[in-house]
C-alpha cells in the first residue's frame, strides 16, 4: 500500500503572528484553509487529522492542539485529532502516524499540520523553553542557550574524531541563506547581510557556543505547514486526483536516549558519530529500493544549526564520514551542483518553527517531484530524500519522496 501526497501549503515564514495579536487559531485556521484550496480537498473527504508540534504549551499556555482545527474550521467538527510532539522531529512523528493509519486501512485520507509559535516571549526565554527537548535537569544545566551549547559540543566532537574547520559551518550557512533569497515563503529572504557575516569576524557574525556564529544558527521563528496524504483506495475512488502527486516511497525513524554524552559514548568505537541517524536514511533508502543517496536528485536535511547539516551530508553518505567538507567545497550541495541540499534554504534560510519543520520538509519535496517549487527548483528532480531530528538526534526521521504522472 502507498501513501501519495496530494499537496499541501506553508505559511510566510517571516511573520511574527504574536506581535500581530494572533495565537493559534488564527495559524492553524490559515494553514488549514490553504491546504484545502490548494488540493481541493472537500473536508468531508478527511478522516484523520494528525497535528505535530513541539513546545505549545510553554509559549502561549495553550495544549490539545489537536481540537485546535476543529475549534476553527466547524466543517471538521468529529474528525478524529491528535498531536504528536517529539521536539524539532515533531511534524515528522504526525507525518508517520498518518501513514500508518493509511496503510492500516483505518482512514483513506489525512490531514498532517505542523505549527508552532515562539515569538510569544523574549529570545533567552524561548531559547531556555526549547532545552526542554534535552534531558532536563542533567545537561547543559548552566546555560540558557542549550542548542547552541549542545551543537557546540557535537562540532567538537566532530574536531575530536575528524578534524574540523569552522569555515566549513559557515559556507554552510551562506549556501542556505543564499538559497532562501528566493524563496518566497523564507523567513530571512529580505535580511541584510555582508560579506562579512560568513566569516570569524566578531562583528558581523558574532560568537554564540564554541564554533558556532550567529548565522551557523536558525532563529526563532512563527509558521505552519501542512500536507494531505492518501491511501490508494482513495484515488481508486477519485481518479481527478490521480495525474500529478507524488508518493512516499521510503520512511525511517530511530529513537536514542536523551542525553548528548550518552550518544557521543555509544559510538566511540563506530564510523559515524550518531549511527541511528545513518540507520534511519539506510532504513527510509532500503524500503524505497535505493541503494545510496546518489539515486536521489535532491536533499532537505534538518540544519537547526549549520553543524547538523555538517553531520547529516555524512551520514546521508554524501561523503565519508568526517569528510563533509568535501561536498562543501566541490560545490556539490549547491542547487545546480550533483546533489542539492536544502535548495530552498533550508531551516538557517528559510526558517525553523520546530513543529512545523519536518512538515515544511515534505511539503518541499513534494513540490520539487512535481515540479512545483518555483525559483528554488532542481531541475529535473523526481526523487527527493528528506532528515528531520529532534533534539541532539534523539529522534530521527527520514522520507523518501518519488513524483507520480508529473
Amino acid at each position: 500500500m502507498s501513501v501519495h501526497i496530494l499537496g499541501g501549503s506553508q505559511t510566510d515564514f517571516s511573520v511574527n503572528w504574536h506581535r500581530a495579536g494572533l495565537g493559534f487559531d488564527a495559524l492553524i485556521r490559515a494553514v488549514t484553509e490553504q491546504t484545502l484550496a490548494a488540493t481541493a480537498i472537500n473536508p468531508a473527504d478527511i478522516g484523520v487529522i494528525h497535528v505535530g508540534n513541539a513546545f505549545g504549551q510553554l509559549f502561549t499556555g495553550q495544549g490539545q492542539l489537536g481540537g485546535m482545527p476543529a475549534t476553527v474550521l466547524p466543517e471538521l467538527w468529529e474528525i478524529p485529532a491528535g498531536r504528536h510532539e517529539a521536539a524539532c522531529a515533531s511534524g515528522s512523528m504526525a507525518i508517520l502516524a498518518a501513514m500508518a493509519d493509511l496503510e492500516s486501512g483505518r482512514y483513506d485520507c489525512a490531514l498532517v499540520i505542523g505549527a508552532e509559535l515562539e515569538k510569544t516571549v523574549p529570545g533567552n526565554q524561548a531559547a531556555a523553553y526549547m532545552g526542554a527537548a534535552a534531558w532536563a535537569g542533567h545537561e547543559a544545566q548552566d546555560t540558557d542557550l542549550v542548542w547552541p551549547t549542545m551543537f557546540a559540543a557535537i562540532a567538537e566532537e566532530y574536531d575530536r574524531r575528524y578534524g574540523l574547520d569552522p569555515a566549513h559551518l559557515h559556507a554552510i550557512a551562506e549556501l542556505n541563506i543564499t538559497n532562501a533569497r528566493v524563496n518566497p515563503l523564507a523567513q530571512t529572504r529580505e535580511w541584510s547581510y555582508t560579506p562579512e557575516s560568513f566569516t570569524a569576524d566578531d562583528t558581523a557574525n558574532p560568537p554564540v557556543a564554541g564554533p558556532l556564529r550567529r548565522q551557523d544558527c536558525s532563529q526563532m521563528t512563527d509558521g505552519a505547514a501542512a500536507v494531505i496524504l492518501v491511501s490508494d483506495g482513495f484515488l481508486e475512488q477519485h481518479r481527478d486526483f490521480r495525474a500529478k502527486h507524488a508518493v512516499i516511497t521510503g520512511w525511517g525513524h530511530r529513537t536514542a536516549g536523551l542525553a548528548l554524552d550518552q550518544k557521543f559514548a555509544a559510538s566511540a568505537g563506530e564510523p559515524y558519530v550518531f549511527p541511528h541517524v545513518r540507520q534511519t536514511m539506510l532504513d527510509a533508502l532500503g524500503r524505497a529500493a535505493l541503494t545510496d543517496i546518489t539515486e536521489v536528485d535532491a536533499v532537505e536535511v534538518h540544519d537547526c544549526f549549520s553543524m547538523s547539516e555538517y553531520m547529516a551530508i555524512d551520514h546521508l553518505g554524501i561523503t565519508s564520514p568526517g569528510e563533509s567538507w568535501k561536498a562543501i567545497e566541490s560545490g556539490e550541495i549547491s542547487r545546480s551542483g550533483a546533489l542539492p541540499v536544502n535548495p530552498g534554504g533550508g531551516l538557517i534560510g528559510i526558517g525553523h518553527p520546530v513543529g512545523a519543520t519536518g512538515t515544511r520538509m515534505l511539503l518541499d519535496a513534494y513540490k520539487q517531484v512535481t515540479g512545483q517549487a518555483g525559483d528554488c527548483q532542481v531541475e529535473g528532480a523526481r526523487r527527493v530524500a528528506a532528515l528531520n531530528i529532534g533534539g541532539s538526534t534523539t529522534t530521527s526521521a527520514g522520507f523518501v519522496v518519488e513524483g507520480w504522472g508529473v
